[in-house]
């Protein structure tokens, strides 16, 4: 298991994001700094549309970034290999697996990949691995079902379970609470929270359920159209951080309670 230490796991300097379009770069943000330490859970929050996803998928490598540095472990993403990066980031997208014929035992085991040999043999760390995730995340019962069986709690929960079995210091999660009911956004949400207190992985999750990320986030990046800050909950709440995420002639912002709510 990866254990807590001081150091930072994911560092962005001064980097930009955006799109090309015929090699021209469509900036959506820049000016981005922020560093993340073992063991915190971090929600990324904002309006539908500011560019969450972009940034995700810029600090995976799933997509060029515009300018600056992104650092993994204190080594620069640009020059980390594919097969050396699988080792130090898992990621759960949006997306339902490629084949929903896989049962739940054999998606969880894809995550052990970057240390079989090329035969795909799993040794006993990697049965172990894959048991512990399938246990952590209450997916054990569920092991012999296809993922085509599952409720979107419980293919959410899978696919959790294939990123711990990957065993990499840093998870990254593009709305993991999409599509599921209260209970279950919450259940996924504490699921996380648990996982970093448990594993000293550091866990990066966007989501609109701001309210939820409030409560049980170490930190937050609060992106909008023109910035992202990086703090504590407490302390963005104290600078206001959350007042312009939205028109505040239809959402307010408590900072008493943390919550927001619509104006009558």
């Amino acid at each position: 298991m990866t254990t807590k230490g001081k150091h930072t796991v994911l560092q962005a300097t001064d980097l930009s994001i955006g799109y090309f379009s015929k090699k021209q770069p469509i900036l959506i943000t820049e000016a981005i700094n922020f560093n993340l330490q073992p063991g915190e859970l971090v929600g990324l929050v904002g309006a539908n549309g500011v560019g969450k996803s972009t940034l995700l998928r810029s600090l995976v490598g799933m997509q060029p970034i515009v300018s600056g540095t992104i650092e993994i472990n204190g080594k620069k993403l640009s020059e980390i290999s594919s097969l050396v990066l699988a080792t130090q980031l898992s990621v759960v997208l949006t997306e339902a697996p490629a084949s929903k014929n896989l049962t739940v035992q054999e998606l969880v085991t894809l995550g052990r990949q970057p240390y079989t040999n090329w035969m795909g043999a799993l040794a006993e760390v990697d049965k172990k691995q894959i048991n512990y995730a399938l246990e952590i995340t209450d997916t054990a019962k569920l092991a012999h079902k296809k993922c085509f069986e599952l409720s979107d709690g419980q293919l959410q929960r899978a696919s959790i379970a294939r990123a711990l079995a990957q065993d990499t210091p840093l998870i990254l999660l593009d709305e993991p609470t999409t599509h599921l009911d209260l209970y279950h956004r919450a259940y996924i949400l504490k699921l996380l929270k648990q996982l970093t207190a448990e594993t000293g992985k550091t866990i990066l999750f966007s989501t609109h359920e701001i309210d939820l990320a409030i409560q049980l986030s170490d930190t937050m990046l609060v992106m909008t159209e023109t910035s992202v800050v990086c703090n504590s909950p407490c302390k963005l709440i104290e600078a206001g951080s959350f007042d312009t995420l939205f028109p505040k002639d239809t959402i307010d912002f408590d900072k008493n309670t943390g919550r927001f709510s619509i104006r009558k």
